[in-house]
């Protein structure tokens, strides 16, 4: 897939462009579907599929209380997934005001057809677009009719099911409900991080933990309690137990995530860690003291290598 920054004069001409438009946060199940709709339209006119994404988020730009938009994949993370979707190209515009406001007839005539000269569009129903959200399908079909591309419509149903999902994935990965979120996804929920210093605790009663700084601030990090997980580095792959809480028991009081790598002892500070959420273990409790923490880690241990070995 090749990825596209900027739109003159880096963008190619593509060859019958079939199109859609949207942030395809997630790249879940729901989204798959409108994938598939794009791959099976861009093979009857022997074409490639252009999606077209905004960053920022449009939400950080236009809304009067943008608030904290918490994301389920930050913009790397997207770019890996479409990769894998097998979409051709990707094109990611710099989301700002003056793109927001132009009107629904400049952004079809000096955006998408200036630009993608697009064979197909592929657009929800209700898809809004241009100064005070004026444009619409029918619009599009009338441009359409004039300009020779075609506009297909994602049904309602279809639709419903990515917002469904989406919320979803959201609320489960906020209430430890993994096992959720990661059907909707149709893969295990992952982020990635740097592994920096902590207080070096674990070590001394013999779970030493990979401290994680997470570097987006728009990255959805999942309720606090203990996990199972799946963790990357380089080209290796290991299995741990991960920590996301503010560590009552040593009075700790920010909220940290922590990495026990199962059976590994190396210094790997600065190094990238992705970490894979396989199954929610329990959540965060005080304990009386670093002794009926370690019998709890060891017993954490035990089931996560149970859950790990049944994935």
């Amino acid at each position: 897939m090749k990825v596209h920054r900027e739109l003159a004069p880096s963008l190619p001409h593509f060859n019958h462009a079939v199109i859609t438009i949207g942030t395809f946060d997630g790249v879940h199940q729901g989204h798959q579907q409108i994938l598939a709709q794009m791959k099976a339209e861009a093979a009857k006119v022997n074409g490639e599929t252009v999606i077209i994404t905004f960053h920022p988020h449009p939400r950080k730009i236009v809304s009067s209380v943008p608030g904290d938009i918490k994301l389920i994949n930050t913009l790397a993370e997207k770019i890996q997934l479409l990769e894998k979707a097998g979409i051709d190209h990707l094109v990611v515009i710099p989301f700002d005001h003056e793109f927001s406001n132009q009107t629904a007839d400049d952004y079809i005539r000096d955006f998408l057809f200036k630009y993608f000269q697009p064979s197909v569009i592929i657009i929800g129903y209700d898809h809004r677009f241009g100064k005070g959200r004026t444009g619409d399908y029918h619009l599009l079909e009338q441009y359409g009719r004039e300009l020779g591309f075609e506009v297909k419509e994602i049904s309602e149903e279809m639709l419903n099911q990515v917002v469904i999902s989406s919320t979803r994935i959201r609320e489960a990965l906020l209430n430890n409900d993994i096992d959720t979120a990661n059907h909707f996804l149709g893969y295990p929920y992952f982020f990635e991080g740097l592994v920096v210093e902590g207080n070096k605790i674990g070590r001394t009663i013999g779970f030493p933990t990979a401290n994680m700084h997470i570097s987006s601030e728009e990255k959805l990090i999942p309720a606090n309690g203990v996990y199972a997980v799946s963790i990357s580095m380089d080209e290796e792959s290991f299995t741990g137990m991960m920590n996301i809480g503010v560590r009552p028991t040593v009075d700790g009081k920010k909220r940290v995530i922590e990495v026990n790598i199962f059976d590994f002892n190396r210094d790997i500070y600065g190094k990238k860690l992705v970490i894979r959420l396989e199954k929610f273990l329990r959540g965060e409790v005080k304990f009386n003291g670093l002794d009926e923490l370690k019998a709890q880690l060891n017993a954490d241990r035990t089931q996560a290598m149970q859950a790990l070995s049944s994935h």
